[in-house]
């Protein structure tokens, strides 16, 4: 049977949303990040692109490339109620659907076309999210992820774009090596030096050849630019949360002492985090008593990779769910609604240290083990 997939993207989502806000920022260049001179660009509108701005760019060179831009300081938790928003949307109306990011979703609609017209169907749900939450959306339909999400980006901005598998190699073959996803800067810069910057030129190269140059990861490159991606849609609800727990050898009422084994928890979850490239919208604090009564509570926070954060909301819930002043026989912590997404999604404001230092930290513990750098 032939896989029909649909990839949905929010449109400059940040700005979008401070545009719901903020309806006078319409038209206008609008950058979003760090407000300081050391922070980054988290997100830009078009607007703000024409003059050079984009992602990740430093804040101060921003600022000189597009002084008259609106500058923001980003709010995670605003924009993940909205993220939230629309996938609640997608829940309730497709069959398989699985979040890839805060902005970003895929869903599998193989077997639809014998009940409803596929295209029709994800004009009709784009719709509903446009209209039910004011945010521009665009999509791409194709056979799989990698052209579904390619033609999302030739369909930006607020588009549409659908890709019959006849037509897959035509579409793709005069875009830039750049739309394969897989494609970074390092990797541009060698086959862009072998004469290989148009995605069909890659197509004719034998595979053989791009396996010496680049070895498995060319090999999948090249598979992706003859449009072949046999990655499944995997389903939101499955391996979504990651959980440590901790039974103590005797119970006890230490709070201090229980408060510093769930910030070990809480460490070695956000490592986890990190080295998925993965960002928590849910924290999830369990109880069991002496007695075995088990009890357990959880708050929706903003997306997050960052102990700091998540220490914090793991402390506040225990405040609240540890009432009864009993013994306790066993503590847990569980990180769930995760998402892909950079740690840097969750840092608005002008401590790119921080940044920097969460960085340092997780490549010592890359090397050394998980318990070569801890907290004191």
């Amino acid at each position: 049977m032939e896989r029909t997939v649909l990839h949905l993207d929010l449109d400059t989502f940040f700005v979008s949303v401070e545009r719901l806000v903020n309806p006078s920022l319409e038209g206008k260049p609008v950058i979003v990040g760090g407000m300081g001179d050391r922070g980054v660009v988290s997100t830009c509108s078009y607007e703000a692109r024409r003059f050079g701005v984009h992602s990740a760019m430093p804040m101060k060179m921003a600022k000189q490339l597009c002084s008259q831009a609106v500058f923001i300081r980003g709010d995670m938790e605003l924009y993940s109620r909205y993220s939230r928003l629309v996938t609640d949307i997608i829940a309730d109306s497709a069959p398989v659907y699985e979040k890839m990011s805060i902005d970003e979703h895929y869903l599998d609609l193989t077997g639809m076309d014998r009940f409803h017209d596929c295209q029709l169907w994800s004009h009709e749900l784009r719709q509903k999210i446009i209209r039910e939450t004011g945010l521009p959306i665009s999509f791409g339909l194709s056979e799989n992820k990698t052209v579904a999400k390619i033609a999302t980006g030739e369909a930006k901005p607020n588009g549409e774009k659908r890709v019959p598998v006849p037509y897959i190699n035509n579409f793709l073959d005069p875009l830039s090596i750049q739309k394969i996803p897989m494609v970074g800067a390092k990797t541009y810069a060698l086959l862009s030096l072998m004469g290989v910057e148009l995605i069909g030129t890659l197509r004719r190269i034998p595979p053989e050849a791009m396996g010496q140059v680049l070895g498995k990861h060319g090999l999948d490159i090249w598979k992706k630019a003859n449009g072949h991606d046999n990655t499944p849609v995997c389903p939101y609800q499955e391996r979504k949360s990651i959980s440590k727990e901790r039974t103590f050898e005797q119970d006890t009422i230490d709070v201090a002492a229980i408060k510093r084994y769930l910030a070990r928890m809480v460490e070695s979850l956000g490592f986890d985090l990190r080295s998925q490239r993965k960002l928590a919208g849910c924290v999830t604090v369990k109880i069991r008593y002496s007695n075995f009564d088990t009890h357990d509570m959880q708050q929706r926070i903003p997306y997050t990779a960052f102990d700091h954060v998540l220490r914090d909301t793991v402390n506040g819930i225990f405040d609240r769910l540890y009432n009864r002043r009993m013994m306790i026989r066993l503590v847990g912590v569980r990180l769930s609604e995760l998402v892909n997404g950079m740690p840097q999604l969750a840092l608005f404001d002008d401590n790119i240290e921080l940044t920097q230092l969460y960085a340092a930290m997780d490549k010592i513990k890359r090397r050394f083990g998980e318990n070569a750098i801890m907290r004191c």
